[in-house]
């Protein structure tokens, strides 16, 4: 199984003018980060990439697969340009599967939301010294297989995504505070029986002013494309969305790197361009 697996997702830079139209920018050699560039840990691959910028600093947390206890821990690298990256080291690391490190500041600190969907939980760790030390926090939610947690502050208010390991129902909950109590949103499921659509692919994200969720495209395969939708209405009691672009925001290739399939886009408005952090697999 773990040759199957062996270098099958890496991580790479896209670049554009809005979230809809990124490409892979001329001056960048992707992908950035391999299994290979994992340098503490036996790697199979490496995948579902979050950026933070720090005094001018990138840093990128994502999911390294683990070959000797073949699950995910979460690694990260540094570049003071967004264009070379260095791998530092494994950051997190539990006895159960870690991914999609969805990193995020509030209130001058740095905090993360990986995926733990086999500790039936979505975990909140705190950095205690950024970026290579973090502290468990508490759970936000707790008893289910909560997948591809993505979590954004909107109207003084926070929000929460989660799939589901069938990959086709989307659910939201929110809180008034960080650290709870978190609530399921009245129209839950927000998605349901859509494996198009159902699984989140990314950071939340504010464009012109208009809120965007990005989401893997699972059907008839895991991980092909990501599309963004464009959330119209959100409030405790409505929901409501429409997609932003029929043309995904990214896809596969056909060829290299990213030729079967991309699932994980994190976008950063830098200066006038938009710059993501994406993942692709090769078959």
């Amino acid at each position: 199984e773990q040759s199957i697996f062996y270098d099958l997702w890496a991580i790479g830079i896209y670049e554009g003018s809005t979230p809809f139209d990124l490409a892979a920018p001329e001056n960048v050699s992707n992908p950035v980060i391999t299994a290979k560039c994992v340098v503490d840990i036996e790697a199979s691959y490496v995948a579902d990439p979050f950026m933070v910028i720090k005094n001018e600093k990138y840093y990128m947390f994502f999911e390294v697969f683990n070959w000797e206890t073949n699950q995910g821990d979460i690694a990260y690298a540094e570049s003071t340009d967004g264009i070379q990256w260095e791998y530092q080291k494994i950051a997190i690391d539990e006895t159960f599967h870690l991914s999609y490190p969805y990193i995020f500041t509030w209130d001058n600190d740095y905090y993360l939301i990986p995926e733990s969907q086999e500790d039936l939980s979505v975990r909140l760790y705190k950095s205690i010294s950024f970026p290579g030390k973090w502290e468990y926090v508490g759970n936000l939610i707790s008893g289910y297989h909560y997948v591809d947690p993505s979590i954004f502050l909107y109207n003084d208010k926070w929000w929460l995504f989660v799939s589901t390991p069938s990959n086709d129902i989307l659910n939201l909950y929110y809180s008034n505070n960080l650290l709870g109590e978190w609530k399921p949103h009245p129209m839950n499921p927000i998605v349901k029986f859509d494996k198009h659509i159902a699984r989140a692919g990314g950071r939340v994200i504010t464009h012109n002013d208009r809120l965007y969720r990005l989401t893997q495209d699972d059907y008839p395969v895991y991980g092909l494309q990501v599309f963004a939708f464009e959330i119209t209405e959100l409030t405790e009691n409505s929901y409501a969305e429409k997609i932003a672009s029929k043309k995904p925001i990214v896809n596969m290739t056909g060829h290299g790197w990213n030729a079967a399939g991309m699932h994980t886009v994190d976008l950063h408005k830098i200066k006038d361009k938009w710059v993501a952090a994406v993942d692709g697999r090769n078959r």
